[in-house]
């Protein structure tokens, strides 16, 4: 791959942006490539965390200049197959069976925002800057809309995205979007033993299940959710992993996952 590296540790796949002279900047090509690797480690059965992380001082600065400057010359059609192609790359992390992890060690704006947002945990460096900041060069905060307004409500969202500001790491976690900030040093400690601990300590099959329900129940009434969370109990029993940490549990035996 061009602009992405890919490796695996300990069963951690980490899908690295590697792009630093463009600030890890996005275009078709690396939105691409990090679909190929996520597909790539999805398929792996060794792998149960992915990470994504860059290589540089920036963990993603949006879209490129000159990415930009081509959807002035592409037709309604092509610009909706280049959106179509940024939003299957966060459906695919989403909605992913693999928990996935964000790195962020230098600022991350406008898509790169959105490529964090979209990931199920967040570490960041203090010194890094946050922002979803299209709306102050005409272009639209689109698809992240969808997974802000559901990690931190309406009115926080719309403080960001109608606003373009730019927020500390410290804010960005009082509200909700970081989950844990780490310095330089220990960033990168931090997250593979927090890895390491889904890893060994939880069920693979169960935060498959757990991740899923997270993302079906929102939008359901109150009789459908609780009728979805019933079904889910019922399923989830009947997992190879439910019946071996059920007996692992009844026989005092440590489980291993």
């Amino acid at each position: 791959m061009q602009y992405i590296k890919y490796n695996i540790k300990e069963r951690i796949a980490y899908i690295t942006l590697n792009r630093p002279e463009k600030r890890n900047a996005l275009n078709a090509e690396l939105v691409n490539e990090l679909k190929d690797a996520i597909r790539i480690a999805e398929k792996d059965n060794k792998v149960k965390v992915i990470v994504i992380k860059a290589n540089g001082k920036a963990f993603c600065a949006g879209a490129d200049l000159a990415y930009l400057q081509s959807f002035q010359n592409f037709t309604y059609e092509e610009n909706l197959q280049d959106s179509k192609n940024l939003m299957e790359l966060y459906k695919m992390i989403y909605f992913s069976e693999k928990i996935f992890i964000a790195q962020v060690e230098g600022h991350a704006i406008a898509g790169g925002a959105g490529l964090a947002t979209v990931c199920d945990f967040i570490f960041s460096v203090p010194e890094a800057k946050y922002g979803y900041t299209e709306v102050a060069i005409g272009f639209v905060p689109a698809i992240v809309s969808i997974f802000l307004t559901k990690k931190i409500g309406e009115a926080k969202s719309k403080e960001l995205l109608l606003t373009a500001k730019i927020i500390s790491a410290k804010e960005a976690k009082d509200i909700n979007i970081f989950n844990f900030i780490e310095s330089k040093e220990t960033i990168q400690n931090a997250v593979y033993n927090f890895a390491q601990n889904l890893i060994t300590k939880t069920s693979a099959d169960s935060l498959r299940i757990t991740k899923q329900l997270i993302a079906n129940i929102q939008n359901l009434n109150i009789e459908d959710a609780f009728n979805l969370t019933a079904e889910t109990n019922a399923k989830s029993r009947e997992t190879d992993d439910c019946k071996k940490g059920i007996g692992a549990f009844l026989s005092k035996k440590e489980i291993k996952w």
